[in-house]
């Protein structure tokens, strides 16, 4: 059993030693006699709108984390699950850091409780089972189908707790043919065609200054949460949201331009192998997030001068599978003809962000 396991066993027999288990048998708030929520509010002594409203947040990096910091600004507990060892990416995403945590991570996770949970462990599976039936909110940004597999899906959770709000937040929706590829920011931005009508005419593609997708997704997400929560108010049941990015620079090609997130150290590596980099992998210079940023112009050029050696497409289809987020920078005809806009997407929905919701 993981150490973070142990922690994490450790803390709810402290703490809800005398009321936990008949807290999981009736879905009430549990009392915390020895604790007090810190808030951003002035006026501590009015009430939220989502006070009493607990959220389990299973997101990472910003679209989720930003929406459900919105739902902790409101009232809402949060409690924030993060990997063991590591944690959220965005934990090591700076400079800059105020001590040893990133500003970027400080910025969307106020208002938070956080604890390390390994979901592919058996008895971590079984802790978020748990924590899900005493909470009325669900945010996961995870890849469609991981979390099923695990037991922790929609159609899981939701006989566990019926009256559960689940909000999905992914790159394209929970179907179409790239339901199942990772997706950033920055990707969405260039496959929507946002970055093609940005920046001077005639010039290259230009990526909005910051995040627009994903702000915009969390806070559709954020939204769809509370009207969610006021649909379960009138009828007694939960609900699935679907909220995706569809609704960085772009690197040239031979024959366009591509954009690519690697988000983590793993994943830098892996775009080491595919471009037949290894040695960049091994260099010192570029080992970490931290080293990346301050080494980011030598760093460009080398990727830049390998894009240039081949055509989009084919750069595409070495991507494939490999994890990392990567699409074309398309012009506004080519969004049209994308098949993940055509599996489902209006054209009022393809810039910013979709969601759907089921009930």
């Amino acid at each position: 059993m993981c150490e973070s396991f142990r922690a994490l066993r450790s803390v709810l027999r402290a703490r809800y030693r005398s009321g936990f288990r008949a807290l999981l048998q009736r879905n009430q708030a549990p009392k915390y006699p020895d604790s007090s929520r810190r808030s951003s509010d002035t006026n501590s002594g009015a009430a939220r709108p989502l006070e009493g409203v607990r959220v389990l947040d299973l997101t990472r990096v910003l679209a989720g984390p930003f929406a459900t910091m919105i739902l902790g600004d409101l009232g809402a507990e949060v409690i924030k699950v993060e990997r063991p060892g590591g944690g959220d990416d965005t934990r090591t995403w700076g400079p800059p850091f105020v001590a040893s945590e990133s500003v970027y991570f400080l910025s969307v996770n106020r208002n938070k409780k956080s604890i390390a949970v390994d979901l592919k462990h058996r008895r971590g599976a079984e802790v978020i089972q748990q924590l899900a039936g005493v909470c009325d909110v669900l945010v996961e940004n995870f890849l469609p189908g991981n979390l099923s597999r695990l037991g922790l899906g929609y159609a899981e959770l939701s006989r566990i707790n019926p009256r559960l709000v689940y909000c999905s937040v992914s790159g394209y929706g929970q179907t179409g043919p790239q339901a199942r590829t990772p997706g950033y920011d920055s990707i969405a931005s260039a496959v929507s065609g946002m970055m093609h009508i940005t920046g001077p005419e005639d010039g290259e593609p230009v990526r909005p200054g910051v995040a627009m997708t994903d702000l915009a997704t969390g806070l559709y997400a954020h939204g769809a949460v509370m009207a969610a929560l006021l649909h379960r108010q009138k009828t007694g049941r939960g609900s699935h949201i679907d909220c995706n990015l569809l609704s960085a620079q772009g690197f040239r090609t031979r024959d366009g331009h591509l954009v690519l997130a690697a988000a983590n150290d793993r994943q830098f590596v892996t775009v080491c192998q595919v471009l037949e980099l290894q040695d960049l992998a091994a260099n010192p210079n570029y080992r970490t997030n931290q080293l990346r940023v301050q080494n980011r112009k030598q760093l460009l050029q080398i990727l830049s001068q390998r894009f240039m050696q081949q055509n989009s497409a084919d750069w595409l289809r070495r991507f494939q599978g490999s994890g990392v987020p990567v699409g074309p920078i398309n012009s506004i005809q080519e969004v049209f003809s994308e098949p993940q806009v055509s599996a489902g997407m209006g054209v009022s929905q393809i810039f910013l962000s979709r969601m759907d919701v089921w009930f």
